[in-house]
C-alpha cells in the first residue's frame, strides 16, 4: 500500500513511519505526495471540529453531550 494513501486514509505521520519501518520522519515524508485538495480536505475537517467545540463552549453544551472527542 502507497504510504500516501495511508495519510489519505486519516493516518498520523508516526504511524506510517512506523508502518513503513522508517526510523526518520524525513524518510517517511519523502513518499507521502499529498495534493492541495488533500490539504485542503483536512483543513476543512479540523476546522468544522474547532468550530463545533468552540460553538459547544459558547452555548454551554458539554464537549460529551456534543458529541465531540474531547
Amino acid at each position: 500500500m502507497c504510504l500516501t494513501d495511508l495519510a489519505r486514509m486519516g493516518w498520523e505521520l508516526h504511524p506510517i513511519a512506523t508502518f513503513a519501518g522508517h526510523r526518520h520522519l524525513d524518510s517517511t515524508l519523502a513518499y507521502i505526495h499529498l495534493s492541495g485538495r488533500d490539504l485542503a480536505n483536512k483543513l476543512n475537517q479540523g476546522m468544522g471540529h474547532i468550530h463545533g467545540w468552540r460553538v459547544a463552549m459558547l452555548t454551554g453544551t458539554t464537549v460529551a453531550a456534543a458529541g465531540l472527542p474531547r
